[in-house]
């Protein structure tokens, strides 16, 4: 199968109406929708990685939406080492233009679990930098993988530490303080306690932790007095 049938198979599993959902769903994107529903990218993403034409793919000029992240699914499914990985990862970063592409490539990078110091020296990195998609990557990849067994108080003292004035920033600063107080609650709650954070991210966490059901009644009664 050529590379030319796989763009095809995304044109023959397209829908109109999804398009223009996703549009809505995802308007800080300035690529073009085709309107491919996710497990279909993710299907055909782990077939052009079977066909080994990943290369091919990852190497091949884009236009849609749907090409970019399949390109994301790709690096998560395909059998690089973790140095090739994090090379790959470092060049499609600047192509990151929306919040979708981010976290679907970030949730696919699975192997980031069998070399956590790898990734999380890549996620402190990427923290640092000045494009929003990039900081936002750091984010959910520290939200992904580090709020579980390989956690350390520092993963949220760097998260913390952010300034960086964009919604899509900040709203994953909020969502990764939130499952933070589902997963590490006496380690996170010190922040909401101080009050120390800008205000939208503070009252945002309390109401995405408020929402989940895994946090109990008592601690979201807690919460409450915390609001700015």
């Amino acid at each position: 199968m050529s590379l030319t049938d796989f763009k095809k198979l995304l044109f023959d599993n397209f829908d109109t109406e999804y398009a223009k959902f996703s549009k809505k769903l995802i308007p800080d994107s300035k690529y073009d929708f085709i309107g491919v529903r996710v497990p279909d990218l993710k299907k055909i993403a782990k077939t052009i990685v079977k066909e080994k034409k990943e290369d091919q793919f990852l190497e091949s000029e884009h236009k849609f939406y749907e090409e970019y992240f399949l390109h994301g699914l790709i690096l998560g499914y395909c059998k690089k080492d973790v140095s090739t990985l994090i090379k790959l990862i470092k060049e499609f970063l600047p192509y990151i233009d929306n919040w979708a592409i981010c976290d679907g490539t970030v949730q696919s990078l699975k192997i980031f679990k069998k070399h956590p110091a790898v990734a999380q020296n890549f996620a402190f990195d990427c923290l640092k930098s000045n494009k929003p998609y990039t900081v936002r990557f750091g984010i959910v990849t520290l939200l992904t993988y580090f709020l579980d067994e390989n956690f350390s108080q520092k993963v949220i003292d760097e998260v913390v530490k952010i300034n960086f004035d964009n919604y899509y920033v900040n709203m994953a600063i909020a969502w990764f303080l939130s499952v933070a107080l589902v997963k590490q609650y006496k380690s996170a709650i010190s922040y909401i306690e101080s009050k120390s954070l800008p205000k939208f991210i503070q009252n945002k966490t309390i109401q995405k932790a408020i929402e989940s059901f895994r946090i109990s009644k008592e601690e979201k009664e807690f919460l409450k007095y915390y609001k700015l």
